[in-house]
């Protein structure tokens, strides 16, 4: 029987008491935690702003659900070395790119009648119809295409054949709980379960199973698809670039 790996916050509860190499400056953390919770007392950062930013979608609809499932499927690495080598989508007369390129060309493709948020579409597409969806305006196209190709397919198939064609379902079945609906990503969706060991203990960071929870609580406020009663047990996600800057 498989060990089940602690979860996000256990888990950086023991590698922060078992690390040698890496250490957490303890001041810096609170300072930084006083800035957010000053922002978010001064309303600088509500549950609003997710939807304020035009590649987000507005409407709090079935579709956004399946919307927000397949771009946090898709929601890694976008790296660029150089701004001259930057994989770039065009939509409205504006280049994006990192994250936002990829909701461009989300967007883009739903535009065109590219049904790219359908399971039964993406479940089967082929390479070359996924190049077309992220087509760059660069000679440099968007990292990993083979993965997000697998991704789609392996994560097409189980909601097909598991969850009626639908994420929504997945939300039902957690009963507006974030801790169970992260259950239920990381067991079922492969690409979701981003675990490793360390000091011989199955450890966990979920980065994209948390966004994508956070998502869909932050675009639906809260409320309908979005209430979850739990949903202060999320952790801030690791990011794959240190340091970055804005």
């Amino acid at each position: 029987m498989s060990v089940k790996p602690l979860s996000p916050r256990e888990s950086g509860k023991f590698i922060a008491e078992h690390s040698q190499d890496v250490t957490i400056n303890q001041d810096a953390a609170k300072k930084v935690g006083k800035q957010i919770w000053e922002s978010l007392e001064k309303e600088r950062y509500s549950i609003k702003s997710w939807k304020e930013h035009t590649l987000h979608p507005k409407t709090m609809t079935d579709a956004t659900v399946d919307w927000i499932f397949v771009m946090d499927t898709l929601n890694f690495s976008f790296w660029s070395e150089t701004n001259e080598k930057r994989f770039l989508v065009r939509y409205k007369d504006e280049n994006h790119s990192g994250y936002w390129s990829m909701c461009a060309a989300l967007m883009r493709a739903c535009d065109e009648g590219i049904p790219i948020t359908t399971p039964s579409y993406y479940s089967k597409i082929t390479l070359d119809e996924l190049r077309h969806v992220f087509r760059s305006e660069t000679d440099t196209g968007i990292h990993l295409l083979d993965k997000r190709l697998e991704n789609l397919h392996d994560a097409g198939k189980v909601l097909l054949e598991k969850f009626d064609g639908s994420f929504v379902n997945c939300i039902k079945a957690s009963e507006n709980s974030a801790v169970k609906l992260i259950e239920i990503v990381t067991s079922k969706f492969s690409s979701f379960q981003d675990v490793a060991i360390f000091n011989g203990t199955k450890v966990s960071l979920y980065k994209r199973a948390q966004i994508l929870v956070a998502d869909i609580w932050a675009c639906f406020e809260g409320q309908g698809h979005g209430q979850f009663t739990d949903i202060d047990t999320l952790t801030m996600f690791a990011d794959y670039r240190y340091k970055q800057e804005s």
